[in-house]
């Protein structure tokens, strides 16, 4: 663990130009590897911060020249900078959020009604799970995630797991939330 530790610090320190978020990435490293040591402890926050910060990372491998052009680089940096502020009782906020609107999406596709009730709430549900990332909601906004699911695989496969076709389903439903 700790020359898994070390290899990663090696290469974030051969960034020639360092990201704010890759200098408090590299403090949590190198106080990791203290409190491997015993030499000092790493807090829970420290721990949390580390955890966001790898949340953020992956979110830019995976998505972020796209997102970055889509969006604009001032979008994509206030998303990031919303999500490493968030409180540990924020983000455990958002976790429950999200299953419950994936809950509350799975009955409705079972209902198979995308402008009824449950379908609602699922959409619902779902708005206050986008706005602790991305508090600028608009329905606008809402319309065009719903297009990106139903085009993209890489999103599709998460509302698919829920149940075959609730992709479309669920684009449906917040369409018809969003009128």
């Amino acid at each position: 663990m700790e020359q898994a530790y070390a290899d990663y610090l090696a290469a974030l320190l051969k960034k020639r130009e360092m990201p704010i978020h890759c200098v408090s990435l590299i403090a949590h490293i190198k106080n990791s590897k203290q409190a491997m040591k015993g030499e000092s402890e790493v807090s829970d926050q420290e721990t949390f911060e580390g955890f966001k910060q790898k949340l953020v990372d992956k979110n830019e491998e995976k998505y972020g020249a796209e997102i970055r052009a889509k969006y604009g680089e001032a979008e994509v940096d206030e998303s990031n900078a919303n999500l490493m502020g968030l409180t540990k009782e924020q983000y455990a906020k958002s976790e429950r959020l999200r299953a419950a609107y994936e809950s509350a999406l799975k009955a409705a596709f079972e209902e198979g009604d995308p402008a009824g009730a449950r379908a609602h709430e699922a959409c619902d549900l779902h708005r206050q799970w986008l706005c602790i990332f991305y508090p600028k909601y608009s329905k606008h906004y809402h319309r065009g995630l719903a297009e990106l699911y139903r085009a993209d695989e890489r999103f599709k496969v998460n509302f698919e797991k829920l149940a075959v076709g609730c992709t479309e389903f669920f684009c449906n439903a917040i369409n018809a939330y969003c009128k």
